[in-house]
């Protein structure tokens, strides 16, 4: 059981919707004080309200690829509690219409590594002198895309495999004090944990669930219980670690017959 979280603060990135919102919504439970940090204002401002009666929440409007809307983030989490103790990058963007790499265009490229790989970067340089002083963690969300691919995932690939390296490099640099893991997800179903105006029940055939070596497709919950875990000190041998989180499907072979 893990006990240690709480009364502690842990900013979740992208935590209105999705894994975010299921990383929160699991912190909360187990007793930490919850700040979202997320681009969607009416996603946050509804999520911060759905999640108070689980504790202490709160909602700040954040573009983790601006420097300045990162270091207003941090210094409101700080004012807010005091300090961090737990930071979990979640915030990501996909190239919505899986551009062929002949026609990808080059502010797409830029945005979404701006947002998946430079905001974890952002989120940790403004909030490690607070992450030091607590001694405390950090969790970046990366993908199985950082291990294999779809085709027309350059741009979600690269950030996600740049966000492994970055995982061990900062694991280094702020060891023994922070520790710095990631948590690779496989397919997660989060039709049900978006805001209520673009929610849905999910879609899910038998042939879904039954393609992973567990039998189901993933959920928030699956994600947010090792968020939980590295964040907590019962982990505290272990940084600078990659834990995949997909039901195996990253170890089956795959062949047409």
């Amino acid at each position: 059981m893990i006990e240690d979280l709480r009364e502690k603060t842990i900013v979740v990135t992208g935590g209105a919707q999705g894994i975010g919102k299921g990383v929160a919504w699991y912190l909360l439970r187990l007793g930490a004080a919850v700040l979202i940090a997320d681009s969607d204002e009416e996603a946050g401002v509804e999520t911060a309200s759905e999640y108070a009666e689980l504790g202490e929440v709160r909602f700040v409007q954040t573009d983790v690829a601006d420097e300045a809307s990162v270091a207003r983030m941090v210094a409101e989490a700080t004012a807010w509690r005091g300090a961090i103790d737990g930071l979990v990058n979640n915030a990501g963007i996909a190239d919505p219409g899986a551009t062929p790499v002949e026609q990808l265009n080059l502010d797409v490229w830029n945005r979404v590594l701006a947002v998946n790989l430079t905001g974890a970067f952002l989120c940790v340089k403004h909030a490690a002198p607070s992450l030091r002083q607590t001694r405390g963690a950090v969790v970046n969300i990366a993908s199985t895309r950082a291990l294999q691919s779809e085709p027309h995932t350059e741009a979600y690939s690269a950030s996600k495999g740049g966000l492994l390296a970055l995982t061990h490099a900062l694991a280094i640099s702020l060891g023994p004090a922070v520790r710095v893991n990631a948590i690779s997800p496989g397919w997660i179903e989060v039709s049900n944990w978006k805001k209520s105006s673009q929610r849905r029940p999910p879609i899910l055939r038998p042939i879904d669930h039954a393609q992973h070596p567990v039998g189901r497709v993933g959920m928030p919950e699956d994600v947010a219980a090792m968020a939980a875990f590295l964040l907590s000190k019962v982990s505290n041998f272990i940084t600078g670690q990659n834990f995949i989180v997909d039901g195996g499907m990253t170890r089956k072979m795959i062949y047409v017959e």
